[in-house]
């Protein structure tokens, strides 16, 4: 169905105008037809970070769940170092005996037969971050063998052919079509080569058809409707969103990443959705953020931890003296920890409509253990929480459709 390329209006009274003045047009005219071949290009090198944003969307694993699963096959010599910021193979990097292993196991023997015939690509140039090599299988395995852990080394194993295969090329065919003073077009997508989508198939490029149609012909409009939607509010963080979140904020390591995000659903400052695994924030979690926030906003802001990594950074390659950033943090750290104490009462304020004192719980009341959730007895500790998620209100549009027919 050809697309409005006004895409929508946010005044009803403006739809149902452009609406009445295109009912009395009777046909439409296409007024070009364009054609463009595009490129996906293959995955880099398999790093860490990479693996637990796949695992936990495409998956459903926990980033801490798959560390302990990736760090058995490691153990267990199917994969290799599973903690790597490296994105990029080393120039001496045996990329063909890495695919005939694969190629042992039955399901990826056509596949790398189809790579070594038609010649093994040279992988994308990614990231050499001094540590380890990127995360490849080391030898071939059955899901009999690994059983829990196979899913995670079969993307693995996937992943690797994928960054050896061709880019996937389709072809785009756009028609514009002209409807009264509107203008319409209409889009059909043909895959020339799969490419790496072969066995990354998640990744794969939709294809859709149009009808025959020509530049310059007319065609008999059928129906002409006003579609009224809603804008959306953005959706919970998922955990792969939040990972590539702290990657770009240097919060967390490739090692310390999995373990920041188990300690917030562990504390109850998250849960995680049973479908999409979308970290939704407790009460005990907003209010822990709006606590620091009243207190000193720099506590929940990743900026703060960012600085930090980043002089870590500069004393690994010299440019920074260990004992003078050292002793420079510990004094931040320590005046904003004595301000907090100073202050704390705000947070105690904030806590009261939601959650039971501990001394009415009948628990032993300590200053630094203040507060009970009414529901789950969990205590609260003061721990630094870097970032809330919002659901916003939605706004209300409308869309133009239109039916046409040769």
């Amino acid at each position: 169905m050809p697309a409005w390329t006004k895409h929508a209006v946010f005044n009803r009274q403006v739809g149902e105008l452009i609406l009445k003045n295109l009912k009395d047009s009777k046909t439409a005219l296409v007024t070009s037809i364009s054609t463009a071949e595009h490129t996906k290009a293959r995955p880099g090198a398999l790093n860490t970070v990479a693996l637990l944003r796949v695992a936990s969307s495409g998956l459903g694993l926990a980033p801490h769940h798959t560390m302990q699963l990736a760090e058995r096959l490691y153990t267990s010599g199917y994969i290799s170092y599973p903690r790597t910021e490296t994105s990029s193979y080393p120039d001496n990097f045996d990329l063909k005996a890495v695919a005939q292993e694969i190629g042992k196991t039955n399901m990826y023997a056509g596949i790398v037969q189809g790579i070594l015939q038609k010649g093994i690509q040279k992988p994308k140039k990614g990231t050499d971050a001094g540590d380890h090599p990127p995360i490849t299988p080391t030898k071939a395995a059955t899901e009999a063998v690994l059983g829990e852990s196979w899913r995670l080394y079969d993307y693995v194993c996937r992943h690797f052919l994928a960054t050896i295969m061709n880019d996937c090329k389709y072809m785009e065919t756009t028609a514009a079509i002209s409807l009264g003073k509107e203008e319409f077009k209409i889009t059909a997508t043909k895959v020339i080569d799969p490419g790496f989508t072969k066995v990354l198939e998640h990744q794969a490029v939709s294809t859709s058809d149009m009808m025959e149609i020509k530049e310059k012909m007319i065609l008999k409009v059928e129906e002409v409707r006003l579609i009224e939607k809603k804008t959306t509010p953005p959706d919970y963080l998922t955990e792969s969103e939040l990972i590539k979140l702290m990657e770009e904020n240097s919060v967390g390591t490739d090692a310390s990443i999995p373990v920041h995000i188990n300690n917030i659903c562990q504390r109850n400052y998250v849960t995680v959705s049973p479908t999409g695994r979308k970290l939704i924030p407790t009460t005990l979690g907003i209010m822990l953020v709006h606590g620091y926030e009243k207190i000193d906003p720099d506590l929940v802001l990743a900026t703060m931890r960012g600085a930090v990594e980043k002089q870590l950074n500069l004393i690994a390659i010299g440019q920074a003296d260990f004992g003078a950033v050292r002793d420079h943090t510990l004094k931040i750290f320590k005046a904003k920890f004595r301000y907090f104490v100073e202050k704390v009462a705000l947070m105690e304020g904030l806590f009261e409509g939601s959650f039971t004192a501990l001394n009415d719980s009948g628990k032993p009341f300590s200053r630094y253990f203040l507060l009970l959730p009414s529901q789950k007895f969990t205590r609260l500790f003061f721990f630094f929480f870097f970032s809330c998620l919002f659901n916003l209100l939605g706004l209300a549009c409308v869309g133009m459709s239109v039916c046409l027919s040769t």
